[in-house]
């Protein structure tokens, strides 16, 4: 693979682990604050807003920015978001850091998707995305057990600040190993761009991005009360899980991407199929230490293995359709990860403060993904369609000559 795809794999470690260590450190940061443990879930939510707004609409004006100058600037608004968290004095600005850094994650993974499938042969797509995201996945592996043990030891603040130090190691990457020269893709006017939303394909896509990370996010957002109080575990223990967790997702990421690179919405089927399914299981082996630990490492597997088949899937879509639309589809389905990641906090919130409690989560998780699983059997329906309205017209054209 170029060494140019290695760059953006280190800076998405760093994104990575500033998204998902908040996880860890739930606990730490509403006991530090003084609030409730689903208030500092919000922290998720408003991060993943931030990507949700940012990803879309500033992925569509910059499109005509040089690519490389493009992501060391996003690099450096992340290490100031991450830098602004670590100082941060209060609730407030800490929700603004995080969505200053949400806005830089948004725009660095739609154009850096991109990017990394230009960087290879066709037929190596799904598997180049994959290594890009890899850093987000390792990210869960390393980033994040070690930003919850440094945030346990010497406070939430030099985790974020520990972050930041990663994000200027990206910046580096970014300047030594992108080459000056990619190629802008080419660029729509911005209200043509942002017309995809009118189209039935992609907006079923983006749908079925939404539900099937609320279901995930449900789940991950709460897994540290889940693994305290219903399984039990100490608090290194949980640490400790937080790295398998990472590990299961890294290995399905990669596995993910191998088995999309020929029929992407085939593979997120079955992949949402099964997910769903030890969604459920979890629900039940969360009270016993040895079924918990098996069943959460199959969990995090599905949970990421299958972003590399929707984010190929969508970009695919949009080349079809109109090529320069690739760069805005795939922010559009970044933007609907976070939109689903916010709306699973925000509903893993309501469900651990209600009368469910926080035994419900698995399986109300379970049933986000059923929700996806239908919209992903919506979108083979019109790729049928498709198929065969472009074999129709083949078969007149044929005919007139």
């Amino acid at each position: 693979m170029p060494l140019a795809l290695w760059a953006l794999t280190i800076s998405a470690f760093g994104i990575g682990t500033t998204e998902f260590v908040i996880v860890g450190l739930l606990p730490t940061v509403a006991k530090d604050l003084s609030i409730s443990i689903p208030s500092a879930g919000l922290l998720v939510s408003f991060y993943a807003i931030g990507v949700a707004i940012g990803a879309p609409v500033l992925t569509a004006l910059t499109n005509k920015f040089p690519r490389k100058p493009l992501l060391i600037y996003l690099m450096l608004l992340f290490v100031a978001g991450n830098l602004l968290a670590g100082i941060s004095p209060g609730f407030i600005p800490l929700v603004l850091a995080r969505i200053v850094t949400g806005f830089a994650h948004g725009v660095f993974f739609a154009v850096g998707a991109t990017i990394a499938a230009a960087l290879v042969p066709a037929d190596k797509r799904a598997s180049a995305i994959a290594i890009m995201f890899a850093g987000l996945t390792v990210a869960m592996a390393v980033g994040v057990p070690l930003g919850t043990m440094i945030g346990q030891h010497f406070g939430w603040r030099a985790t974020f600040l520990g972050v930041a130090g990663l994000g200027l190691i990206g910046l580096l990457a970014n300047l030594i190993l992108l080459p000056g020269n990619i190629k802008n893709e080419a660029a729509a006017p911005i209200k043509e761009q942002f017309g995809i939303l009118g189209n039935k394909k992609l907006l079923l896509a983006f749908l079925t991005t939404i539900f099937n990370y609320g279901g995930v996010f449900l789940v991950f957002t709460y897994l540290s009360p889940l693994l305290t109080e219903l399984t039990g575990m100490s608090k290194n223990m949980v640490n400790l899980m937080l790295l398998v967790y990472g590990v299961a997702i890294a290995v399905g990421n990669i596995i993910g991407g191998k088995v999309a690179n020929k029929m992407p919405l085939k593979a997120l089927l079955w992949m949402l199929v099964l997910q769903a399914v030890v969604l459920l299981i979890f629900s039940f082996t969360v009270h016993y230490t040895v079924p918990a630990v098996l069943t959460l490492f199959v969990v995090g597997a599905l949970s990421f293995g299958t972003v590399p088949a929707s984010q190929l899937f969508v970009v695919q879509t949009a080349e079809r359709i109109n090529p320069a639309m690739a760069n805005v589809a795939s922010a559009f389905n970044i933007a609907s990860f976070n939109a689903g990641a916010a709306l699973g906090a925000y509903a893993g919130g309501w469900v651990v403060s209600s009368v469910l409690g926080l035994a419900a989560a698995p399986w109300i998780g379970a049933i986000f993904v059923l929700f996806s699983i239908v919209l992903v059997l919506l979108s083979a329906r019109e790729e049928k369609l498709t198929e065969q309205n472009f074999t129709t017209v083949e078969t007149v054209v044929s005919a007139a000559n």
